[in-house]
């Protein structure tokens, strides 16, 4: 029997849950007799080095996804992979045009990681108004389309007025040996030491999405009732906005914003409790990660994955989106009231890589 080819289309490999989920599908379907490419518009970030050697990594060289249509064309005409799986919005407009583009029967999977209708309000009114033609447009043509969560699948039924049910809901790939691995790994930072105040942490791109300058206010407003640290890890455009609210707010020493980490598991094994602050997400992963690591969670109850993970708040607390004072209750009641480890780490494990891929599996090669 022919050995069947799976592709995989991202913009790049920058830190980001869509980029982990990818390679950790991948990883998931190495020794399944199956052919793996990796695809990137631009070969370049982080996650690089956690690619598999099984792995084929084609760069399109094409910098911005949008260049990347024609060479991604090009590259299933070439190719013919049995199988394209594309994340995130613009990648999958571009993949959905390649195929047009290309005249194969590869079957697209497109794989929604956010809720879109909250990303297409919070984008420009040009933007907003060309990128949604084109997704209404060019959503129906997939093969199948994927929803990382309950909430992002019913959403995007809403928005592009699909039936009930034509969106696949399929959890990210998340929890593995690997971040058990990873989590009982040393941490260097002098925060972490025995006798040392809580340690609150977060990880994310420094976005508007993530809205670390609430969890800074909300981490301000905690400060003054009691000892306690901040660690943002992830890089991106707001740096600089972030680190002056630090300073404003007379945090400096008290909040520590390092950039992207390798392994960010050990600080969520070590720290006293996880923050998510975010405005909206699909199904995010960090909060998996941190209940696998054992770390307690609060999370804003924002579109769309908190509330599932969490179970409606069993499993973390969950706060209101924008509030500072709830988020600031939310982080002084985890720090009272912790969940168990134990307790987590069963809840993680409905997450699971193989539980993921099996199901990707089933959808790709349906009759």
């Amino acid at each position: 029997m022919k050995t069947k080819k799976i592709a995989c289309f991202l913009p790049s490999l920058f830190g980001g849950g869509a980029e982990k989920a990818a390679i950790k599908l991948f990883k998931g379907m190495l020794g399944k007799d199956l052919t793996l490419d990796l695809v990137l518009a631009d070969a370049t970030g982080p996650y690089l080095n956690q690619v598999p050697k099984e792995v084929r990594i084609v760069d399109l060289g094409a910098g911005r996804v949008l260049k990347a249509i024609l060479p991604l064309a090009r590259y299933l005409k070439n190719n013919k992979p049995d199988a394209l799986i594309s994340h995130m919005e613009y990648a999958n407009v571009a993949a959905t045009l390649a195929k047009e583009i290309s005249g194969t029967n590869t079957k697209l999977v497109l794989v929604e990681q956010n809720n879109l209708s909250a990303s297409l309000k919070n984008s420009t009114l040009l933007l907003n108004s060309v990128f949604s033609l084109l997704v209404h447009t060019l959503y129906p043509r997939a093969g199948a389309i994927v929803g990382v969560s309950k909430g992002v699948a019913e959403d995007l039924e809403t928005v592009l007025a699909f039936p009930k049910g034509k969106v696949h809901v399929i959890h990210n790939p998340i929890v593995d040996d690997d971040i058990l691995e990873k989590a009982q790994m040393p941490v260097e930072h002098p925060w972490f030491r025995q006798g040392e105040p809580p340690v609150f942490v977060a990880v994310g791109r420094l976005s508007e999405q993530k809205d670390f300058q609430n969890l800074i206010k909300a981490f301000g407003l905690l400060r003054k009732q009691r000892q306690a640290k901040l660690i943002i890890l992830g890089e991106g455009d707001l740096r600089g906005e972030l680190e002056a609210s630090v300073n404003a707010l007379g945090l400096a020493e008290d909040v520590c914003l390092p950039g992207f980490v390798d392994n960010p598991y050990a600080y969520m094994y070590n720290a006293k409790a996880f923050v998510l602050s975010s405005r909206w997400e699909g199904l995010p992963t960090v909060i998996i990660e941190a209940m696998a690591c054992g770390c307690p969670v609060v999370s804003t109850n924002c579109p769309s994955g908190p509330n599932e993970i969490l179970d409606e708040g069993k499993y973390g607390i969950l706060v209101p989106v924008g509030d500072e004072v709830a988020l600031s209750h939310g982080m002084q009641n985890i720090l009272n009231n912790p969940i168990s480890k134990e307790i987590l780490l069963q809840r993680a494990k409905y997450f699971s890589v193989e539980h993921s891929v099996s199901k990707y599996l089933s959808l790709l090669f349906a009759a």
